[in-house]
């Protein structure tokens, strides 16, 4: 099962989770929808912002951005968006899921971004740096002790 599901397809199934809890359960927050989309449209932003940085940065390297085929990736991409967090792409689905828990309204929807965080971490995360460790190595090691995972 490891790194077989594409990740944006993880976050939009955590995302459809979300929403399915937020429909069924009690305990919306009583905010202006005015309110809820701009501050989600924020976030929204900010989210799609780190992915782009994130993907600019491997195109940048001629590297893959085929987070299934972790293996072929052919440079260590540490500069860019990749200087503050190793997985900005997952930083921003996870901002993502933030921002549509904030259009939910429904504060238990926050876990469903831990759901997205924990899956990754197991399924995607440590797949693609056991592959990226094999590739770089030492360069690798020292890139995860300045770096890290997330934040």
């Amino acid at each position: 099962m490891d790194n077989r599901i594409p990740p944006p397809l993880v976050a939009a199934l955590f995302g459809l989770l979300m929403w399915c809890a937020a429909r069924y359960l009690p305990g919306a927050v009583a905010l202006t929808i005015e309110w809820r989309i701009g501050l989600a449209l924020v976030v929204l932003l900010a989210g799609v912002a780190i992915c782009l940085a994130g993907v600019l940065s491997l195109r940048r390297a001629h590297t893959t951005v085929n987070p299934l085929k972790p293996e072929t990736a052919s440079a260590l991409v540490s500069s860019g968006v990749y200087r503050y967090t190793r997985n900005p792409m997952y930083l921003g689905f996870a901002t993502v899921l933030i921002a549509w828990s904030i259009l939910l309204a429904w504060p238990p929807a926050l876990l469903g971004v831990l759901g997205f965080v924990m899956y990754m971490n197991r399924f995607q995360i440590g797949p693609e740096e056991r592959a990226l460790a094999r590739l770089f190595g030492r360069e690798f090691a020292q890139y995860c002790s300045q770096v890290r995972r997330w934040l």
